[in-house]
């Protein structure tokens, strides 16, 4: 028996579904899950040794690649002096500082643990800073699992959203409002109906956990200005696009095209972490004042400010930080998709793609899809076979169709030519 398969019998006995996170199950695409031993750089070595070239980059922190040398050093001596300490530390204030001077939005943040908990902690914050109960989130962007924002969109605009997991009662969701992204006219109806009620606007920039679907330029313009003038404030989740997309993170790329843009609270997560357990949530500093100790919202965490994860977090940026770093990795990713759609031409199969940065995704399908609904329409059953085949040749992609991908500085043209070639082969089979 693979030694992979005799893992993930192993795993079934002691850990629900074999994973503790249900993607990593393959349920989405079948077979049997890789069990990772290893990984340096752009590859990966599952338990029998065979190595992957890897877009999925641990779900994107791993921006430099794996073990990249500045990094493990940082952490060697942060662990060195201390795991947890439970109390400050100067190098939190580092990467407090390192956030902010890229970002112009945030004056201050909280760091904590996981981008679940960094979105949980900005509802809590906007509910409390504006005195409002109702929050609108877009179908397909994930956030995280918080009770909140576990939901699916409801029947018609005016109904509000349902649970999307067994223990979420129905009370909890009730004022979440569920909205197709990228869709103007249900979002000037939404404030039109609900605006003075609304709390905040929770969204994925680029979402990606439909693929990658970015949000239109014109819709992401009223968005701001329908925030502004009902008193809503705008929340960026930037947990997968912060520090990947660009050096300022989807705020920046938007910023660029709309004049004076700029979301009120954005949160945190991956990059920042350098694939340690660190996240992070930040605004001005008067949103920020309504956290405890200093205002009535109240967050806090055992871990949160981690000295090992913020040493990693912190090298990770001074890497990316370093001139012409997004330029080498946004060709770098650029060359990937607009191979893959070449190769796919040639083979008369449609797929489209996108990227931004070091991030990108792929459809089976002759348009770009807008929305959640529109990615699920796509060919399914055609990415699961190219899926496995890739993965017989060594391209470690993402075990879902659902799921953007990730490009590292340590992606060598190389690496690229030969996940090309690979895909040439499995799109003729």
């Amino acid at each position: 028996m693979d030694r992979n398969e005799a893992l993930f019998q192993r795993a079934q006995a002691v850990i629900p579904g074999g994973v503790n996170s249900p993607v990593r199950a393959f349920k989405a695409v079948g077979g049997t899950p890789r069990f990772i031993s290893r990984a340096q750089g752009a590859y990966m070595w599952d338990a029998e040794g065979r190595r992957y070239i890897d877009y999925i980059g641990s779900w994107g922190p791993m921006i430099l690649g794996h073990g990249h040398p500045a990094v493990q050093e940082a952490v060697r001596k942060a662990a060195a002096d201390g795991f947890s300490f439970g109390a400050p530390t100067e190098r939190e204030i580092e990467l407090a500082e390192a956030i902010i001077a890229q970002v112009p939005s945030v004056q201050q943040v909280r760091l904590v643990s996981s981008g679940t908990e960094a979105g949980m902690s900005a509802l809590r914050l906007a509910r409390g800073a504006t005195g409002r109960d109702k929050i609108i989130k877009f179908e397909g962007c994930y956030h995280g699992h918080a009770d909140a924002l576990l939901v699916k969109a409801g029947s018609g605009l005016a109904t509000f959203g349902h649970p999307t997991s067994a223990g979420v009662p129905p009370d909890v969701v009730k004022h979440t409002l569920v909205l197709t992204y990228n869709d103007l006219p249900q979002l000037e109806e939404a404030f039109a109906a609900q605006g003075s009620d609304i709390a905040c606007v929770m969204i994925e920039p680029v979402a990606g956990n439909m693929n990658f679907v970015r949000a239109q330029v014109p819709f992401m313009k009223r968005l701001r200005e329908l925030c502004t003038q009902h008193g809503a404030l705008l929340v960026f989740d930037e947990v997968m696009t912060g520090f990947r997309v660009a050096l300022g993170g989807a705020q920046s790329v938007y910023a660029r095209l709309i004049d004076g843009f700029a979301p009120d609270i954005s949160v945190f997560g991956k990059v920042i972490g350098g694939g340690m357990p660190l996240a992070a949530f930040g605004g001005s500093r008067d949103v920020m004042s309504q956290l405890a100790p200093l205002g009535p919202v109240y967050q806090a965490g055992t871990l949160s400010g981690n000295p090992v994860a913020t040493a990693c977090g912190l090298a990770t940026l001074k890497e990316v930080a370093k001139p012409g770093f997004y330029d080498a990795l946004s060709a770098r990713t650029r060359s990937l998709v607009s191979g893959l759609e070449q190769v796919a031409k040639t083979a008369g199969v449609p797929l489209v793609g996108d990227s931004e940065g070091g991030m990108f995704g792929f459809f089976f399908a002759s348009e770009l899809p807008q929305n959640y609904g529109v990615v699920m329409a796509t060919d399914q059953k055609r990415f699961n076979r190219f899926f496995h085949a890739m993965l017989n040749q060594g391209i470690y992609l993402a075990p879902a169709l659902y799921e953007a991908g990730f490009v590292s500085a340590a992606h060598s043209v190389q690496d690229i030519e030969q996940t090309l070639a690979a895909a040439a082969t499995a799109l003729r089979d």
